[in-house]
Formats: structure tokens, sequence, C-alpha cells
């Protein structure tokens, strides 16, 4: 802990491998929101978009691209007629439920209704 404006320098550590990777991954915009409408279920691309306003065709599109080639996310074609494209989580996909859940219990606490932290909780 610094003391007096002093810098500890063994008090800082690296951040973890594994974090870095996570929100490298999730932490673009979009990403995160992504996952969290195919939790429960496969669900076609038009429905997707409609499902997260304000991202476009393209930005959809790029992010389905890397979550698909991250493994987390799979494209599924149904051939039709009409011809339509949904997308799935993967089993490890599927595994962020859990860690979601918990950052939506999270934001509902301490960032209500898209502000800041609520006083009480910045001590």
């Amino acid at each position: 802990m610094a003391i007096d404006g002093d810098h500890n320098a063994e008090a800082c550590s690296r951040v973890d491998d594994g974090m870095a990777r996570v929100f490298g991954l999730l932490g673009k915009r979009w990403s995160g929101l992504i996952i969290a409408v195919l939790v429960n279920q496969p669900v076609h691309f038009a429905d997707l978009r409609r499902a997260i306003p304000g991202i476009s065709e393209r930005m959809l599109s790029d992010r389905l691209s890397e979550l698909c080639s991250a493994g987390l996310v799979v494209r599924e074609v149904d051939e039709g007629p009409p011809l339509r494209v949904a997308y799935r989580l993967t089993t490890a996909g599927g595994a962020l439920e859990p860690a979601l859940l918990e950052l939506g219990q999270w934001a509902e606490k301490y960032l209500p209704d898209g502000g800041g932290c609520p006083e009480e909780f910045r001590k």
C-alpha cells in the first residue's frame, strides 16, 4: 500500500494472463452482450441484431466471427427454405453463464440505472 504518495513497486503485481485473455476477448464492445443473448438458446442473426440495440449488422457479424474463431459460438445454417443462419454457444461459451449472471447481479447492486456506483459503496 502506498503511504504519503510513495509507490511501493513490490505491492504491484502483473495482471493474470488468463484475465488478460478473457478481457481481450469479452472486453470488446458487444461481445459480452452477444454471449448473454445466446445463453438461453440458439438465435437467428436478425433476432440477435434486434436483441442488442445499437449494434450494426457489420459489427454483429465481426463480433460473431471473433467469438466463433475463439470457440465460444457456433454458426449453424438452416438450408430452409428460407435459408437462415443461427448462432449458439459451444460448451465453452455456455460455461460463461454463471459469470454473466454474477456480473448482472453486481451491476444491479453497484451500477443501478446505468449510473455510477452509489455513494454508500464508495468507501
